[in-house]
């Protein structure tokens, strides 16, 4: 036997419960910034003034090429310094961005059409044992965000205890996305 007070109690809670789901599913709509319609072109998220995207939405069906870590190329293998050898952060992202456009060319892409890339430093023993994130950020700026490409992908930048090579400061892995009137074959 049910009493009253506790069918009272049961028929509050659960009514309380609908009320507080109504009231979250409604303000979850008005804030998404998101389109939930269906997108035909890759869309770029985030905060205008800034130089990466906070995030990308991909349509539907699209192809995505993926690159392994690229590292920098050899400036001169005789040099008797990292920087002799490969060049400081910026130089070694300038290289690494160079091959990596030379890979999309070969795909018939470009670094328009890169959606994210993961960046790996180590720290610089020439800069107090710091990263290098403005070298970085200024390589960068070469190839994204600016008049020749527009594009601001979206980016992770991760310091880490070293690389394959303890002459490599730094090492970019991209995603790009094939436009939908791309023909893969």
């Amino acid at each position: 036997m049910i009493t009253k007070k506790v069918k009272t109690m049961a028929a509050v809670t659960l009514g309380s419960c609908l009320i507080c789901v109504s009231a979250y599913a409604a303000g979850t709509e008005k804030s998404s910034k998101y389109s939930s319609e269906p997108i035909n072109e890759v869309e770029f998220y985030g905060n205008p003034a800034s130089s990466i995207s906070a995030g990308v939405s991909v349509p539907s069906g699209s192809s995505y090429l993926f690159t392994s870590g690229t590292v920098p190329p050899v400036l001169n293998k005789e040099g008797k310094t990292v920087y002799e050898r490969y060049g400081d952060t910026k130089t070694q992202g300038i290289g690494i961005l160079k091959e990596i456009e030379k890979q999309l060319k070969d795909k018939g892409l470009t670094l328009a059409d890169v959606a994210y890339l993961r960046v790996y430093l180590t720290a610089d023993a020439a800069k107090e044992g710091k990263f290098d994130y403005q070298g970085w950020f200024d390589a960068y700026a070469q190839f994204f965000g600016n008049e020749a490409n527009p594009v601001k992908p979206a980016r992770s930048t991760v310091g880490v205890a070293g690389l394959v090579s303890s002459d490599w400061l730094i090492e970019i892995e991209a995603v790009a996305v094939y436009p939908k009137h791309h023909n893969q074959n």
